[in-house]
């Protein structure tokens, strides 16, 4: 067929960052993901004028997977910051936040773009380095046993998203839960190579936060009438389990990986149905109890296991076909031949349970490393919002197994690094440089635009007009409210820093950040007593942290390296 209209030639731009339009549309993305970050953050409602749902949030996932983007550096920067999500579960504001002050501070210096992108490598790899070593003064190792270190990362998680919610007794509550959840899914009899298990969160709206629970084992959610029809459960030892991965309803579309074999002249339902129940008797001659299907079962086939005080449960769904595996033991039978006795597994008991207005037919394993977290929370909005935050939380919880530490969160990991940073290239520029071909004055301009993005980061947790202080011997996060008077005493009205470590009353000398001032040291390896003896730290978690810091800065240096930006605009 012939084109109707001829074919438009690409659209062609040289130097993109150059442009009005590209660096007004990156300010506006800037200043939807900073007014997003941290506790008092300002939530944002995303929806299209055709209607559809509504999604109200304040985190990067749910932000970034609603917010439509046309222009290609803006693409590439929140599909950067997406992946970054999708490998760590959080992080991702703090990632797209500091990428955009990144090239913001970069265009106004003036260097050459190589350079630029030469040195934000080298102070990337300082960044990290240090973050690494044990003299870092904003890592915490994590001691696994105590749970203290473990709640006040999931507690800061929470209390970083407020579209929850939450009170502090419900935060309180809920962080509980979710270590509670972490330890359920930890084989007892771990080694060295550990397999963690699976949580799995099932809503309960409109109830009451305090009313979660977390329990061993797997909730299948059921109807008042299947429950009817299950009861009484007889007492046992163990319970024989057989699970299917394919219809058992008879349905000629879906026989799974079997064959059904019909003389001529036979009804083909009624084969069918003849196939079901013969494998009916199969699972009642092998003595099963318990028999699960991810779709649906054949009202006949139900009614003879019923009849043979075999329990049949349809319609599980695909989402708990993995952790039914787990917990039974059962290879999921994907045909409606001769079962394998190797297919079948068992469960510890069986028990129904109701919460709120749903029952719920319960699964406790022989050894737990499966776990159901029922959440509740007020309304749809709250839910979803708080299920994205614990699905973070556990996940940061599992990377925490991977690299046994946490960052000092509150802004102070980032100060405090702006503050080495700014040490180190002034106190030993040669080690940085390597012969790189940078001079050292290009390496103070690319080091203090890297410090203020830093700093900027930080001082976006400040969303009401307060200001923001550093002192000068820890390089820590300190905010002042709006309504302070000019002229204090700091430690009259100071408290504890950002993170919560440090208290006002230390001897400490304060400045405004992003004031001039002189570069200092920072106090690194943090002393054992300073963190055993603060109960109630704001911590972020290692891996996510340095993941989306290497993100950021990699992101900003392909920006900057931009040369052409060519559009099909058929």
């Amino acid at each position: 067929m012939s084109r109707l209209e001829a074919k438009k030639p690409s659209f062609c731009r040289s130097e993109p960052l150059t442009s009005e339009r590209v660096r007004a549309t990156l300010s506006v993305f800037k200043g939807i993901v900073t007014s997003c970050y941290g506790p008092a953050g300002r939530l944002k409602q995303l929806h299209n004028g055709l209607g559809g749902s509504v999604c109200t949030t304040s985190q990067s996932a749910a932000l970034l997977a609603n917010l439509p983007v046309t222009h290609p550096i803006l693409k590439i920067l929140t599909t950067s910051v997406q992946n970054h999500v999708s490998c760590f579960s959080d992080g991702g504001l703090f990632t797209a936040i500091l990428c955009c002050n990144l090239v913001e501070n970069v265009q106004r210096i003036g260097l050459t773009p190589t350079t630029v992108i030469k040195l934000n490598k080298q102070l990337l790899s300082l960044c990290t380095s240090y973050l690494k070593s044990e003299a870092c003064g904003c890592r915490i190792p994590v001691n696994f046993s105590s749970t203290q270190i473990l709640l006040c990362l999931v507690r800061s998680i929470l209390t970083s998203k407020p579209a929850c919610m939450l009170t502090t007794k419900e935060i309180d509550h809920i962080s509980t839960l979710i270590l509670r959840a972490f330890l359920l899914i930890i084989p007892e009899n771990a080694q060295d190579h550990i397999i963690l298990g699976k949580s799995i969160i099932i809503p309960l709206k409109p109830q009451r936060v305090i009313d979660s629970t977390v329990l061993p084992g797997i909730l299948i959610e059921i109807s008042e009438v299947q429950l009817m029809k299950i009861l009484p459960i007889k007492k046992s030892d163990s319970f024989k389990v057989a699970l299917f991965c394919v219809s058992l309803s008879g349905d000629l579309s879906d026989t799974g990986e079997g064959n059904v074999v019909v003389s001529y002249g036979v009804s083909l339902e009624n084969a069918v149905l003849e196939q079901l129940l013969n494998l009916g008797r199969q699972l009642v001659s092998d003595h099963v109890d318990l028999v699960l299907c991810q779709k649906v079962i054949h009202p006949s086939l139900k009614q003879f296991l019923r009849t043979h005080h075999v329990i049949a449960v349809d319609r599980v769904g695909v989402a708990v076909m993995e952790p039914l595996s787990k917990v039974t033991g059962t290879r999921p039978i994907g045909s409606l031949d001769s079962i394998s006795p190797s297919s079948y597994g068992s469960v510890k008991d069986l028990c129904t349970a109701k919460f709120g207005f749903k029952h719920f037919f319960h699964l406790i394993p022989n050894e737990a490393t499966v776990c159901s977290l029922l959440l509740c929370n007020r309304n749809d909005t709250a839910w979803d919002e708080l299920k994205l935050t614990c699905q973070a939380a556990l996940h940061a919880l599992q990377l925490t197994i991977k690299e046994p530490c946490v960052l000092l969160g509150g802004g102070c990991t980032e100060t405090h690094l702006a503050a080495y940073i700014r040490h180190k290239t002034r106190s030993e520029p040669e080690g940085i440089l390597r012969g790189d071909g940078c001079t050292q004055t290009e390496l103070q301009l690319i080091a203090e635009a890297f410090c203020s993005a830093l700093e900027s980061l930080a001082g976006s947790l400040e969303h009401d007009g307060g200001e923001i202080l550093t002192d000068g011997k820890f390089g820590h996060f300190w905010s002042v409210r709006a309504d302070s008077p000019s002229v204090v005493n700091w430690p009259d009205l100071l408290s504890r820093c950002g993170c919560g470590l440090y208290s006002s009353q230390e001897e400490l000398s304060w400045s405004f950040l992003r004031s001039a001032h002189l570069p200092f040291v920072p106090q690194t390896c943090l002393p054992c007593e300073a963190t055993d003896s603060a109960g109630n730290l704001t911590l972020d978690c290692f891996t996510a942290k340095l993941s989306g810091l290497q993100v950021a800065v990699e992101t900003a240096n392909l920006i900057l390296d931009l040369s052409y930006v060519i559009e099909d605009t058929n």
